[in-house]
């Protein structure tokens, strides 16, 4: 048998639709090619503390008012509260990590265009509580109470 005889030739594709997906919205799309953007940085982040602090800062100088306050706040609240965190972007959000594990972010109203913001715990924020606890708070404005009681969280979450 000849070369020529044993090779087959490719199956047919099968004819390609012009119907639109129906599967991840822009905004999805648009945080995933974020997200692959951020692996990336999150590499010059592990290596460097000063690197993840200048992307936090720069997705935060990106956001619509009031989130861009709110960020920039909680940032520094996060930063009092425990400094072992390392800042980080995920999703193109503001992240806080401990060992290279995100233990809370906060997710702009706009990102998705929610009525509000949130702030969130992963799963490897020490958060538990019996059964069932929260793991994200719905933020509207930042005062001193809400402050106050987001520092506790985020320090009983690293502790």
């Amino acid at each position: 048998m000849s070369p020529k005889e044993v090779m087959q030739k490719p199956a047919k594709r099968a004819a390609t639709t012009k119907k639109p997906l129906k599967g991840f919205t822009a905004e999805e799309r648009a945080a995933m090619r974020e997200r692959a953007r951020e692996l990336q940085a999150e590499a010059r982040a592990n290596k460097n503390r000063n690197a993840g602090e200048k992307d936090v800062r720069a997705a935060t100088a990106k956001m619509p008012e009031p989130d861009r306050t709110m960020a920039a706040r909680l940032h520094a609240i996060i930063k009092a509260s425990a400094p072992e965190l390392a800042p980080r972007t995920w999703y193109g959000m503001p992240a806080y990590a401990k060992d290279d594990k995100i233990i809370c972010f906060f997710r702009p109203a706009h990102k998705f265009k929610d009525r509000y913001a949130t702030f969130g715990f992963n799963d490897k924020a020490n958060l538990d509580e019996g059964a069932m606890w929260p793991t994200a708070y719905a933020l509207k404005e930042l005062i001193p109470t809400v402050e106050t009681k987001i520092g506790a969280l985020v320090k009983q979450a690293v502790g």
